[in-house]
Parts: structure tokens; sequence; C-alpha cells
């Protein structure tokens, strides 16, 4: 899962989600170094991953965009999951996304001195150009795909993501909305992670 997934399911915890925030950047035992919270987060985000890369319907999305992206296809169906969880984000969540988003960074910019490195050289961008939210509109996908074709090895082929999305946008909204209310389950029930929701999350 994206950012946002991450941070929606580190629950009602600031700490949890700063480790869910870095868990990328942190490597094998290096999470004992953290407090004890942070380091819980870290370790969620890791489960997180692996309960993804093993779901039935993240597979099938990946499998879709597979002939454009070959092993880097299971990151689009990140970025594409996030799209569709801010898109829809009044399903998910009781407070706005905007709100959300804000809280978010006030806990990053408060512990910045723990980040990572790599991250605190990217909080800045994360901030000024409202990425968390700018996930809600399909059309800031495009540029998002061009940033990281720029920036990490993901390969630039931008139009065939988008024209993918297009063309099958509610076969992968579909498959998102049945595996997030699966995996937010999980995350509660395993984790123990209070989750602010709507009474009932609707599969479409």
């Amino acid at each position: 899962m994206n950012f946002l997934a991450h941070f929606y399911l580190s629950g009602d915890s600031d700490k949890i989600m700063l480790g869910n925030f870095i868990g990328d950047f942190v490597k094998g035992n290096k999470y004992r170094n953290y407090p004890e919270k942070v380091a819980y987060g870290i370790c969620l985000h890791r489960s997180i991953d692996s309960f993804t890369d093993s779901h039935a319907d993240v597979k099938a999305c990946m499998q879709l965009l597979k002939p454009g992206y070959g092993r880097f296809s299971g990151v689009i169906v990140d970025i594409f999951f996030d799209h569709f969880l801010a898109s829809n984000w009044g399903d998910y969540s009781t407070v706005t996304l905007r709100q959300f988003a804000r809280h978010a960074h006030s806990i990053f910019i408060s512990n910045f001195l723990m980040l990572p490195l790599r991250v605190k050289q990217f909080l800045p961008f994360l901030i000024q150009h409202k990425r968390l939210e700018s996930y809600a509109q399909k059309e800031n996908l495009f540029h998002v795909l061009e940033i990281m074709s720029k920036r990490t090895s993901l390969p630039s082929n931008s139009e065939y993501a988008m024209a993918m999305l297009h063309q099958e946008y509610e076969l992968f909204e579909m498959h998102f909305s049945r595996f997030f209310v699966e995996l937010t389950d999980w995350v509660e029930s395993k984790f123990s992670v209070s989750i602010s929701k709507p009474e009932k999350l609707i599969i479409r």
C-alpha cells in the first residue's frame, strides 16, 4: 500500500502513524532503535505490505498492469488504491481528507529529528504539493507517476497506466473496495488498532 493507506491504517496513534510513515526506510532489526509505539508502526507497515502482496484482488490488478510494468506493476496498484481511498474518503473516515492530511503533516514535523534522512528530504515535497489530498483527483496521478519515473527505477510508462485506469476503472475500484475492507478488519483484529470510520464500510 502507498502512503495514504498506511497512515489511515495507523488508527488513532500518532506514534504508530510515524512508524508506518518510515517503515520502508528502516531495514532489518533497526526498528528496535525507535520508541516502542514507533517500532510497532514499522512492524505494522511491513505486515500490511505482506498482506497486500499476497491478496488475490491485488494480484488480479497487478496482472492487468503487467504488460506495461512487469515486476513494477505492484507500485502502480499501490498508487491506484490510494486514489480510490482518497476519492471515496467519506466511506472510510469520520474526518475530512484535508483534516486527516494536516494532522499527519503535524505529526511528521513534530518528530522531524526522528525521521530517516531520505524521509526528511521527501517530507517538504509531501506537504508542499499536498500529495495525500492530490490522490483524490484521477488527473493528478499522471503527474505522480511522471515524478516517480524520474526519481526511482519505475519505468516511464505513465500513458499506459492512465489508459488502463480509464479503461478498467470500475474493475480496479471493485478490487480495491473488496480488498480494503478485508485489510482494515485484519489490521484492527491482529494489531488492536482503533480506526475511526463510519459504522459500515461499503463493498462496491
